[in-house]
């Protein structure tokens, strides 16, 4: 199943999307695809909703897509989990994962605009997978399977402005990562019956479409099921919690490329969990209030 939530902003509805391409409305089990949605055992529900024929079918064509999961309660990201990204960025594969921390206001829906900050010089792309979690996971032991705490999947862009990540810093990343709109998510959550192997997925990016990043989920350092082990270690992961598990070499940090400016458009593509289209905005009060 793939989940999706459409309209306009703060006024998304829940919708269901089948293998075989038909909507329904969720309406009828929840009123948003969020924290207490998953918690509440929402992924099986809407299954079991679907298979009795209990969800009206519904149309979405020519409606904003908003991203899948509405205000998650913690945005965790790795970074350089991918070598050659690590070796771009001038730095060693790392011993175990890195954490950084995103506002969960960055994230937007999968066509929203992304807007370039007051001050920034290096704002950069990263598409990546991210991963939802639907039962609360925490110190998972060698004999529990991390994966079974995962509600689904979803297509991110880790937006960063590299002048605020690595030279404001103070020694964290977060000044950089977490800006206004600084990570579209979706098109939709894709529940993991249809990604049976998170680590076989293609994953690629464009700037106006000119080709930047072409790489695998198998290249990541630590994979998906032993970072939720990991990370449980050492906090409490809860439904709704998203983690952005890393972005593969080509980026602008790498210095092939220029970075992002005003009228840029963005393209990001997983395999199996769909296409986002962003164009680049410079912030300024006028588009802060449009929204």
């Amino acid at each position: 199943m793939r989940l999706l939530r459409v309209g306009r902003p703060g006024l998304e509805r829940p919708v269901v999307r089948t293998p075989e391409g038909g909507c329904f409305d969720l309406s009828p089990l929840t009123d948003d695809i969020g924290p207490a949605f998953l918690a509440a055992d929402g992924i099986a529900r809407t299954a079991d909703a679907l298979a009795a024929g209990d969800l009206p079918a519904t149309g979405i064509s020519g409606e904003r897509i908003g991203a899948p999961v509405a205000r998650p309660g913690a945005l965790l990201c790795v970074g350089q989990n991918y070598a050659a990204h690590a070796a771009e960025s001038g730095s060693a594969p790392p011993a175990e994962p890195i954490l950084f921390y995103k506002g969960p206001n960055t994230v937007v829906g999968p066509t929203d605009e992304v807007r370039i900050p007051r001050g920034a010089r290096r704002t950069d792309w990263e598409v990546e997978l991210a991963v939802v979690i639907g039962r609360t996971a925490r110190y998972l032991g060698p004999d529990d399977d991390p994966l079974d705490h995962v509600a689904g999947y979803a297509l991110s862009d880790d937006v960063s402005e590299r002048a605020f990540q690595l030279e404001r810093s103070g020694g964290q990343w977060s000044k950089g990562k977490s800006c206004e709109t600084f990570n579209p998510l979706g098109p939709w959550l894709v529940t993991p019956d249809e990604i049976p192997d998170p680590q076989n997925l293609t994953l690629r990016s464009w700037v106006n479409g000119e080709a930047r990043q072409d790489s695998t989920t198998a290249d990541m350092i630590f994979p998906v099921a032993e970072l939720i082990r990991h990370l449980s270690q050492f906090l409490t992961l809860e439904p709704g919690d998203i983690i952005n598990t890393g972005t593969p070499e080509g980026v602008a940090l790498s210095g092939r490329f220029p970075y992002l400016s005003e009228g840029d458009t963005v393209e990001l593509e997983i395999e199996g969990l769909g296409r986002q289209r962003s164009r680049c905005v410079a912030w300024n009060e006028e588009v802060a209030a449009a929204k």
